[in-house]
């Protein structure tokens, strides 16, 4: 079962449909919208700061989601993907945006709509990456305005993890 767990009055709040597997953690400060899958060893701590996630967000395996003491909470937006072994802290990932497998957005940066973060990039802190481009790199640097397929898998994949929690409840 997973752990979810108050820490100093604060309890998270789960919304409708969301999967949270058996080993994911959840504690304090955290409010997760609708149809959110929270997989496998994710870690979503909002014990120093906030954590706020949108709706069809999935945070996938080994995922870590933190803030800064009396600083930085963290904002996720609605239909983000967060892939395994990501680090977000402390920062801002608007809707419709993807944080690919080991990367990681530190504090006070801002990632807008239609992004994606290649895998193993590193945003810095106060950085902000422009609504249709692809970042890759450490530090992350702007490459390529993003095609057409890679705007309608942003669309899509969400909803492939709501089938794929499907799957296990």
């Amino acid at each position: 079962m997973a752990l979810i767990k108050s820490v100093l009055d604060k309890t998270p709040l789960i919304g409708n449909d969301c999967f949270v597997a058996d080993n994911a953690t959840i504690v304090g400060n955290v409010e997760l919208g609708n149809h959110c899958s929270i997989w496998f060893n994710a870690v979503i701590r909002g014990d120093v700061n906030y954590i706020r996630v949108g709706n069809y967000t999935n945070i996938q395996d080994g995922v870590v989601i933190h803030g800064t003491y009396l600083k930085n909470g963290t904002d996720i937006g609605s239909f983000v993907n967060i892939g395994h072994n990501a680090l977000v802290h402390g920062c801002v990932l608007r809707d419709h945006t993807l944080v690919g497998m080991g990367a990681i957005v530190m504090d006070r940066a801002i990632i807008e709509e239609y992004v994606i973060v290649a895998a193993g990039a590193v945003v810095l802190e106060n950085m902000v990456c422009e609504s249709g481009y692809l970042y890759a790199g450490i530090p992350a640097k702007k490459i390529k305005p993003l095609t057409r397929d890679q705007r309608l898998m942003l669309d899509k994949l969400p909803h492939n993890y709501v089938m794929y929690a499907s799957w296990f409840e």
